[in-house]
């Protein structure tokens, strides 16, 4: 286990160099003082599984040693800067589905929506971005070396694990084009060291995430059939619903219409998935039971990223969101923690959307009132405002709690078969599909939460729809892009732009900022216009 442990800091430390200039506000340098050369020991299959692992870990977790110890990117916090926990503050808190009142510096420029270009958790999401392309070129660059000579007999699975470190890259690209659009790209091709990677445009960057899916999905690509890797790994499922995901965006990212592609991808998606039978338990301690793989056989979950009360501790991912958004008179126990931490709400523009008496989904705690208090100065001793999620939790679906009261074993689910029905219905209101089709779908996700069937709907109906089902599961910033809602006064929440009752903010904020010291670093990249 040692030299799989230094294996891992000295992968690490290759991805660094190779992912992005990565220098100035959060100091990125290598972690591991003992630096071993590749070639002592990637001699096995097994070595090479280890090394997979870390491209893995690096979504789960902020280092390999603990949940705040020498994280992977330095001078950023273990906590904030976990990579579903920073992915979450960009596509969540940016929007209706949360206020947070903490006072971190930057963290209320999130929700007000007044960033700058220098903001802390932005700089944390763009570079544990490319700190995960880092880490899957690397691999992928290791894996081709072959340092060891070894013998396609054994080395059996070096195609299958290839195609997970190119899928797993992919899944970090597709954040990128989203969040950042125009940014430094880079692939095994590239030389670790160089003096930085050069700017993709976003239609570039489309284009090349389209055709390295197709690759993927492809027969010959070594990637496991939907559904059947292990657990925790990814498949041709995953990649689906990357691809479907661009499609869906395509007019944004790319200028032009997909929906036809897109919703080719949902029938295939739904014919490989379905919806589970209970919402709430797709949101608990044993959520790993319902995701469709090798070791569980569930239903809707298509890909997750594990998280454990004890194995796989994080103070980000699904810990973040069970624990922040209990606080005050909330029983802390009866979520399976220890305490709460408080802070997160949901604006009562969101809630709004919901029937609180018949949809499951409405999984809020409300004894505070639906309005949202001035965060910005809010006083704990003066209690909580807004209604509080209570949608994740770290107890299991019999009732008992998680392994653990201090971290949870909630997994992220990241990619479900609900999220494939809303599409059909998004495309259909578009020209992608039939109405018939579209309605169908939008109607399965609505009975599954107990509300009664409709026998039409609008395309505004999906975005509400959408909201409901997928509220804090990292798509509402980007659905609200899409319907030209985000950033304009065609659609208002508490808080936005900073004003109480709501106001519109500058285009420029549909686009994250590169971090002024990578620009400085690369004279490659520019910066976003309007920053």
């Amino acid at each position: 286990m040692k030299r799989y442990k230094v294996l891992l800091m000295t992968f690490a430390a290759a991805c660094t160099l190779g992912a992005s200039s990565c220098v100035g506000d959060l100091d990125v340098t290598p972690i591991d003082p003992n630096i071993q050369l590749p070639a002592e020991v990637l001699d096995s299959q097994e070595a090479y599984e280890q090394l997979l692992a870390k491209c893995y870990q690096g979504l789960a977790c902020s280092s390999s040693y603990g949940p705040n110890g020498d994280p992977d990117i330095s001078g950023v916090d273990g906590g904030f800067g976990q990579y579903m926990r920073a992915l979450w503050n960009m596509q969540c808190l940016t929007t209706d589905e949360a206020t947070c009142s903490w006072n971190d510096t930057g963290l209320p420029d999130m929700h007000n929506m007044c960033w700058t270009t220098s903001n802390q958790f932005i700089v944390a999401m763009y570079y544990r971005i490319f700190y995960q392309v880092g880490l899957c070129n690397e691999f992928i660059r290791q894996v081709n070396a072959n340092v060891a000579g070894l013998s396609d007999a054994d080395f059996p699975k070096k195609a299958e694990f290839v195609a997970e470190a190119r899928a797993l890259r992919a899944f970090s690209y597709y954040h990128a084009i989203d969040l950042f659009g125009n940014v430094p790209f880079s692939t095994e091709a590239n030389s670790v060291g160089s003096n930085g990677p050069a700017q993709i445009s976003r239609v570039d960057l489309f284009n090349w995430l389209v055709e390295e899916c197709k690759a993927l999905l492809a027969d010959d690509s070594g990637l496991i059939a939907p559904g059947q890797n292990i657990y925790g790994r990814c498949d041709k499922g995953f990649v689906q619903m990357i691809l479907a995901k661009l499609y869906l965006n395509a007019e944004v990212w790319a200028g032009e219409q997909k929906y036809a592609e897109c919703a080719a991808l949902c029938r295939q998606i739904m014919s490989e998935y379905s919806l589970h039978n209970n919402y709430a338990e797709l949101f608990m301690a044993d959520n790993h039971l319902w995701t469709k793989n090798q070791t569980y056989n569930g239903d809707e979950i298509i890909f997750t990223v594990p998280q454990d009360g004890i194995e796989t501790q994080s103070y980000g991912a699904t810990n973040f969101l069970v624990f922040a958004a209990v606080g005050g008179s909330m029983d802390a126990t009866s979520f399976g923690i220890s305490s709460g931490w408080g802070g997160l709400s949901l604006t009562k523009d969101f809630t709004s959307k919901f029937d609180l008496d018949n949809d499951a989904r409405a999984m809020f705690y409300t004894a505070y009132g639906p309005s949202i208090d001035d965060y910005l100065t809010f006083d704990a001793s003066e209690g909580e405002s807004g209604y509080k999620s209570m949608k994740y939790t770290n107890i299991n679906h019999d009732g008992s709690a998680g392994k653990a009261n201090g971290f949870v074993d909630t997994d992220v689910p990241v990619f479900r078969a609900a999220d494939a029905y809303l599409m059909l219905a998004e495309c259909a209101k578009s020209g992608g599909a039939t109405e018939t089709e579209g309605l169908a779908a939008l109607n399965d996700v609505r009975m599954r939460s107990g509300l009664a069937k409709v026998d039409a709907y609008s395309k505004q109906d999906v975005l509400d729809e959408r909201a409901r089902e997928l509220y804090w599961e990292f798509t509402r910033r980007q659905d609200l892009i899409r319907f030209g809602q985000f950033t304009t006064n065609d659609y208002l929440w508490e808080w936005k732009g900073g004003v109480k009752n709501g106001t519109a903010v500058d285009s420029r904020m549909n686009l994250m900022p590169l971090p002024p010291a990578d620009i400085n670093a690369n004279g490659n990249l520019s910066q976003n216009e309007g920053y």
